[in-house]
Parts: structure tokens; C-alpha cells; sequence
């Protein structure tokens, strides 16, 4: 009895599809079953012979490869080497300048360092100790002397004052007639700048000829306020208006009252000052 395992493969196909399509892709594929399986098993075998040779050769010329070890010097530390100086010259100092040393003053001295000594016998005259007025203003010492006038030693001094303290004379000014640009402390109107602005508004006359042909403008006064506070030295700088606005200027300027002198290094100084005088005509 013929079974689908004792028939040839391709006697199984035909039976398997009598009567039907051969040309669908169900047929070609199992007619070729066997074709493609042993194809897959050959190309199989065959990678793993070439990676299993490649690894076999690999392995082989390594092998034969001679690997050259390198050996690296013992590092050799650098030892540093000590600058050589010259030897320092050892200075010695010089002796401290002998300076006088001033005796103090003499002062006239009594006797007076003997021992007590207990007798029955009258004391000497000269061995009786001495009233204390007439210790007074003297020295206790080995012997009696006297001392210079005023307890002074005449070779100390050159001589004698007279009790006189006199008066140190004032030294003469002799920088009156400088004047200074820049000073400590500038000169200064009684009261301050609004004095000055009130000063200036109360005397100032529009001059008649300006103000019938319309000038007008900023008039600028120079002066000199002196170490006394006087207004000295005063006239008119940079670009004229005319009209008689200079000569009002000139004359308001020269009737100010003192001023409060500049200072420089404490002392009253003469300086030289500038005031911008306005002139604005109202329509």
C-alpha cells in the first residue's frame, strides 16, 4: 500500500495537485522545498567554515608576530642646585656721637652727713647741726661751700637775663602787592550773594542813550579786592555794548562797600574778582 511518506516527492505534488492550478506559487514552492533546504545548509556551512578559518588564521599570524617590549629609563630627579652667594660682609656700626652731657647746677651745700655722737662735752661750733633756715635753698653734702648767685653756675650760661620777657615783633608783610587768581578762600560781599544781587539792583541807573536806542546785554567788571577789603583796580573786560553801560558798571563797582578779604594759607590776600553786571531793557 502506497503511502503520502513511501511516494517520490514529486509524484506526491502531481497527485496532491491533479486538477488544479500548477502555475500558483503553492506548487513551485514545494517542488523546490528540498532545492532550497539544501542550499541553505551549504551556504550555512560555508560562513561558519570562513569564520571559523578566518579566526584560525588570525590567531596564527599573531602568533608569529614578534612584539618588541619597550623599557623606559628610571626618571632621575633633579637635585637643585644652591646659588652660591658671597659671603656678607659684616658691617659694624659707628659708636654713637659723644654728645656734652650738662652738669647740673651747682648749689651751694651744708655739712651735714656726720654720724650722732653722744658726749658730756660741749658740741663745736662747727659740728652743731644747722637751723633749717638756714638749710633752705642748699644742698646736704660732704662739705659747706657756696653755690653761684641764683643757684646759676656762671659757666652754664653766657649770661644772666633780666626777667624781661619782650614781645615778638610782628615780621613785615612783604606780598601786599601780589594778587592772586586762585585762593583758598575767595573774597566775599557783606552778606552773602543775595546782598550783592540787592546791592547791584538798588544803584544800578539805566543809562539814558542805551535805553532810548535799545542796548542792552551783560557788562563784565574786573577788580581787585585788596588784603583790607578795599574795591580797587576796577574796569570794564571783553566785548563792549557801549551806550554808557560800561561807565554805570565802572561806577556801581567802584562805590561797593568793603568786601571780606581772600585768604590763602591763613592770611589776608589781595585778590582779583569778576562780576557780570546785567543790563535788560523792559518793553
Amino acid at each position: 500500500m502506497m503511502t503520502s511518506t513511501t511516494l517520490p516527492g514529486n509524484d506526491f505534488l502531481d497527485i496532491l495537485f491533479n486538477g488544479r492550478n500548477k502555475e500558483y506559487g503553492a506548487y513551485a514552492l514545494r517542488r523546490k522545498y528540498d532545492q532550497r533546504v539544501r542550499n541553505a545548509i551549504l551556504g550555512t556551512a560555508s560562513i561558519a567554515l570562513v569564520v571559523i578559518g578566518g579566526y584560525a588564521l588570525n590567531n596564527t599570524l599573531m602568533a608569529s608576530v614578534t612584539h618588541t617590549r619597550i623599557t623606559m629609563p628610571p626618571v632621575v630627579p633633579i637635585t637643585p642646585i644652591e646659588p652660591i652667594l658671597p659671603p656678607e660682609k659684616v658691617v659694624t656700626p659707628p659708636p654713637p656721637p659723644a654728645t656734652a652731657s650738662t652738669p647740673p647746677p651747682v648749689m651751694a651745700s651744708v655739712t651735714f652727713t656726720s654720724p650722732p655722737n653722744i658726749t658730756r662735752d660741749d658740741v663745736p661750733e662747727e659740728d652743731e647741726v644747722p637751723p633749717i633756715t638756714e638749710l633752705e635753698h642748699k644742698a646736704v653734702g660732704l662739705r659747706t661751700s657756696d653755690g653761684p648767685d641764683d643757684g646759676i653756675d656762671p659757666g652754664l650760661v653766657p649770661s644772666v637775663g633780666t626777667g624781661v620777657v619782650e614781645a615778638p615783633v610782628a615780621a613785615v608783610r612783604d606780598d601786599h602787592d601780589e594778587i592772586f587768581r586762585f585762593v583758598e578762600i575767595p573774597p566775599s560781599f557783606p552778606g552773602g550773594e543775595e546782598a550783592l544781587a540787592r546791592y547791584l539792583g538798588n544803584h544800578l541807573r539805566y543809562p539814558q542813550l542805551a535805553s532810548e536806542t535799545g542796548v542792552s546785554g551783560t557788562v563784565f567788571v574786573q577788580f581787585v579786592v585788596d588784603y583790607e577789603g578795599n574795591v580797587k583796580d576796577v574796569k570794564p573786560v571783553g566785548a563792549r555794548k557801549g551806550a554808557g553801560l560800561e561807565e554805570e558798571a565802572t561806577r556801581v563797582i567802584k562805590a561797593m562797600p568793603k568786601w571780606r578779604p581772600g585768604k590763602q594759607n591763613g592770611r589776608a590776600v589781595s585778590v582779583l574778582y569778576n562780576i557780570p553786571v546785567n543790563f535788560h531793557l523792559e518793553n
